[in-house]
């Protein structure tokens, strides 16, 4: 198969390196140092394991800046950050063709949520994410395939990435129908050494991951605390839970079933242990934050679900504030150890 990569980082650049050395052609989107590291010694991704696999720049794999460039591909793999994607829309469409799975690899609340859906909010937009519609309008629909990222991986330097943990992508169409094209793009990702289960309801099971997120992410770019220390201190662990509770509530007003107990899904994070967060690391290193799509969708649907959402909204509220001022003021904020 023919894959464009949007997003040069650390799952893009796990799923690259192992598509490239499964004989598929790979073309990374990419900037600067990753562009000319790519072009030049190709990806090398660090297994779990501490092995090394190299996936060499040349007929299998390659990086462009521009779209067009590329062109139309069988397959674009989003792996961009949910507020980076206004800024492609410009070039997407030119790797876009008529048979082109578009397959959404993006954190939190997705700007199709609605697109597929059926019931009274079918085709609704989601403004904190994608405002006036352009994504809806840019990425046809029915060309939309949702994903959820479970890897932990980071780009230790350009070209080169370590996996964490995890090695598995659900992959789910918009109407929840098991589709030949589902199947097959499955087939190539477990051919490539991936985990990539078909999910009936890619929605209910984005939500289980996205609990943890819209919670522990923001609480922790507040307080500089890692998940383990969240959810051992009694007021930020019963925080997080009153959150994820108006959560499942406007959840469950969608139809979203949670599979998991509110309880368990807390002591998976506990037991990633001193982890920090990827908000945490965001605030730490000046960059944007990803508020809108872990957070301020949740805040958006409880609106249009009339579901009371206190907690939400004040962490929402703070997490806001705290990353208009670091950008505001070019800085970044961490805690440092006295002298």
């Amino acid at each position: 198969m023919k894959f464009a990569i949007v997003g040069a980082g650390a799952i893009g650049g796990l799923l690259g390196t192992r598509l490239a050395l499964a004989g598929h052609t790979v073309t990374f989107i990419a900037r600067n140092r990753n562009l000319a590291a790519i072009n030049a010694e190709g990806f090398r991704l660090i297994e779990e394991d501490g092995s090394t696999r190299h996936a060499p720049a040349g007929e299998h794999l390659r990086a462009v800046q521009r779209m067009a460039e590329a062109g139309p591909q069988e397959v674009v793999l989003l792996t961009v950050k949910a507020h980076q994607l206004a800024d492609l829309l410009a070039e997407l469409p030119a790797l876009i063709g008529p048979q082109t799975l578009v397959v959404s690899m993006i954190n939190g609340l997705p700007w199709w949520y609605f697109q597929g859906l059926a019931g009274p909010h079918e085709g609704r937009v989601l403004e904190s994410v994608d405002p006036g519609g352009a994504l809806a309008l840019a990425i046809p629909s029915a060309q939309v395939i949702g994903s959820i990222v479970y890897p932990a991986a980071q780009l230790e330097a350009p070209g080169v990435v370590r996996l964490i943990e995890g090695n598995r992508f659900s992959l789910g169409e918009l109407d929840g129908s098991r589709s030949e094209r589902i199947e097959a793009l499955a087939q190539v990702l477990m051919q490539a050494g991936f985990k990539a289960p078909v999910s009936r309801d890619i929605r209910s099971e984005l939500w289980v991951k996205l609990w943890g997120n819209l919670s522990f992410n923001p609480i922790s770019a507040l307080t500089h605390a890692t998940l383990e220390d969240i959810c051992r201190f009694p007021l930020s662990r019963e925080l997080a839970a009153r959150m994820m509770t108006e959560a499942q509530a406007v959840g469950e007003q969608l139809g979203v079933q949670f599979k998991i107990s509110l309880d368990k899904r807390i002591a998976g994070a506990e037991a990633v242990g001193a982890h920090k967060t990827s908000m945490l690391q965001d605030v730490e290193a000046g960059r944007a934050l990803e508020l809108e799509a872990l957070l301020g969708a949740v805040v958006e649907l409880a609106r249009i679900t009339g579901t009371p959402s206190p907690n939400l909204d004040a962490v929402y509220a703070l997490t806001r504030l705290l990353g208009q001022t670091l950008q505001a003021q070019g800085g970044r904020l961490a805690v440092q150890p006295l002298a």
